[in-house]
């Protein structure tokens, strides 16, 4: 099971557990946090997200700044890259597999305190991507 934040594109943030998150499915399955044991997974459709955040845990930090700029004596993995979402956010990381034309792509932040592990992108969300 992966824990996940769903960010849909309206604005509503889906926390859960997912087994079943394939990035070429145009949907997948979340069990929602502190649900009753016996309630159904919501179904997600990936048109309506923004971006799936793969996280180490639910509670995070609302306080916490993250940091958008790589850390100087560690060596990034993969290509450095600036994603500007449609709704002004923006996010800096490393990715391995951005194309033009793919419905998505895995962003690693640059920020390795941060509480996301790995972010899956909806291209369709985002006004700008560019490697820096």
């Amino acid at each position: 099971m992966n824990k996940i934040v769903a960010r849909c594109q309206d604005g509503r943030r889906i926390k859960g557990d997912t087994n079943d998150f394939v990035p070429t499915k145009d949907r997948f399955h979340v069990t929602i946090t502190d649900s009753a044991p016996s309630a159904k997974p919501l179904e997600v459709l990936m048109s309506d997200l923004k971006a799936v955040f793969f996280v180490k845990d639910f509670v995070g930090n609302r306080d916490y700044q993250a940091v958008k700029e790589f850390d100087a004596t560690k060596p990034p993995v993969g290509r450095k890259i600036r994603v500007v979402f449609k709704d002004g956010e923006v996010m800096i990381g490393t990715t391995q597999g951005y194309q033009p034309g793919r419905p998505g792509f895995f962003l690693v932040p640059a920020d390795a305190k941060s509480n996301n592990e790995r972010c899956f992108i909806v291209t369709a969300a985002t006004k700008e991507i560019s490697f820096v």
